[in-house]
C-alpha cells in the first residue's frame, strides 16, 4: 500500500493526514503510474488546504512532481515502464502529488532531460511554467525594458527574475525581509525594495525618473493591488497571479481609466497549457534556459512527504525561499 497526504475538512495545516491509499492493479486507459521521487510545494497547496479555492471533499493535495513510470494504461504509446517524467496540474486534475505514487493522465507528463535530475524538476514544474507564460507569453519581457516582480525572493521569482534579466530586462524585486533582498539580489534583480522599510510605489517612480514600468507581476493580491497599479505607465499592464496577502479588492474600471488606460489580467497555468503542444513548447524553453545555466533553480528547504503539515506551516510563516520540495 502506498501513503498520501490528504484531508477531510478545510482549515490549517493540521487538517491533513498521513494515510494509506489504494495502489490500484493497471492504470486506466490513457493514464501511466508515476512513483514520485520528488515533489513540489507551491503557495497555490495551500489555497485549496484552507477552502480558499473549492475542492471535493476528501482531497489530495499538491500539483507536481517528478519520478518514474511504473506501469501504463491501454492507449499510451508515448510513455512506457522506466520512462523519467515530470508533471504539473491541469484543470480536471489539478490536486493530489503529495503521494508516494499516484495515476495521472500522459497528457500531463513531459520526459525530462537526463541533464535535470528529479529534485530540481519537482522543484521547478509549475514555478517555471508559470515564469515561462508571465515573461514569454502574459507581457513578452524585451531587452530593455523595466519590470516589477513582486515576492521576488519566492519560488517563481527566484525563477521569473533571473529569467528576466537573462532576457536583457532591468529587474525591480519586493521582498518582505533584509535577508531576502540579499537573496533577490543573487538572482537577477538589479533593485530589490523592502516592503517593510520603503514605500514601493515611491521607490519604483524614482527608479524609472517617474515613468513608472510597463508591467507589475503580482502574487501577493491585497496588500499591494492598488499600490502595484500606481506603478504602471500609462497603459501598463498588471498581471494578478496570486493572492498570499488576500484576494485583491474589488476593482472599478473607472480605476483603470483614472491612472492612464491600464490594462489588467488574471492568467492561469491551467489556461496557457491547455493544449498539450503548448505545455511541451513550454516545457521545451523551460528545460533549455536552465540547462544553460542562465536559470538556477534553488531548493532551499526539503521536508519528509509525511512532514507536508510543516512545509505548509512554513510557507504560509513566510519562512521559505525559492523552492520547497517533499521526498517520499
Amino acid at each position: 500500500m502506498a501513503h498520501a497526504i490528504r484531508f477531510y475538512q478545510t482549515g490549517g495545516p493540521e487538517v491533513m493526514r498521513w494515510e494509506k491509499v489504494g495502489d490500484g492493479d493497471t492504470p486506466q486507459s490513457g493514464h501511466a503510474r508515476v512513483k514520485h521521487h520528488a515533489i513540489g510545494v507551491n503557495f497555490i497547496d495551500t489555497y485549496y488546504r484552507s477552502g480558499l479555492y473549492p475542492v471535493e471533499l476528501p482531497a489530495g493535495v499538491g500539483e507536481e512532481a517528478a519520478g518514474i513510470i511504473e506501469a501504463v494504461g491501454d492507449d499510451v504509446g508515448e510513455f512506457k515502464p522506466g520512462d523519467r517524467v515530470a508533471y504539473t496540474g491541469g484543470p480536471l486534475h489539478p490536486v493530489g502529488a503529495y503521494s508516494e505514487v499516484r495515476d495521472i493522465p500522459v497528457d500531463r507528463l513531459v520526459k525530462l532531460p537526463d541533464a535535470i535530475d528529479f529534485r530540481t524538476a519537482a522543484a521547478m514544474m509549475l514555478r517555471g511554467l508559470t515564469a515561462q507564460y508571465l515573461l514569454r507569453q502574459v507581457h513578452r519581457v524585451m531587452p530593455g525594458e523595466t519590470i516589477l516582480f513582486h515576492a521576488a525572493a519566492g519560488g517563481v521569482g527566484l525563477i521569473a527574475c533571473q529569467w528576466a534579466k537573462a532576457l536583457g530586462a532591468t529587474v525591480i524585486g519586493t521582498v518582505s525581509t533584509p535577508e531576502k533582498a540579499a537573496i533577490a539580489h543573487a538572482h537577477g534583480c538589479d533593485h530589490v525594495i523592502v516592503t517593510t522599510q520603503e514605500n514601493f510605489v515611491t521607490r519604483v517612480k524614482e527608479i524609472t525618473h517617474g515613468e513608472g514600468v510597463p508591467v507589475v507581476y503580482d502574487s501577493v493580491g491585497k496588500n499591494t493591488f492598488m499600490d502595484s497599479l500606481d506603478c504602471l505607465r500609462p497603459m501598463g499592464l498588471m498581471v494578478s497571479f496570486g493572492n498570499a496577502s488576500g484576494p485583491p479588492p474589488a476593482l472599478e474600471l473607472r480605476e483603470l481609466a483614472r491612472r492612464g488606460s491600464l490594462f489588467v489580467t488574471r492568467p492561469t497555468l491551467y489556461t496557457y497549457t491547455a493544449k498539450r503542444s503548448d505545455l511541451l513548447a513550454m516545457a521545451d524553453e523551460l528545460f533549455a534556459v536552465v540547462m544553460s545555466g542562465q536559470v538556477r533553480i534553488e531548493i532551499n528547504q526539503t521536508y519528509a512527504l509525511k512532514d507536508a503539515a510543516l512545509a505548509h506551516a512554513d510557507l504560509t510563516a513566510r519562512k521559505t525561499t525559492g523552492s520547497t520540495i517533499l521526498l517520499p
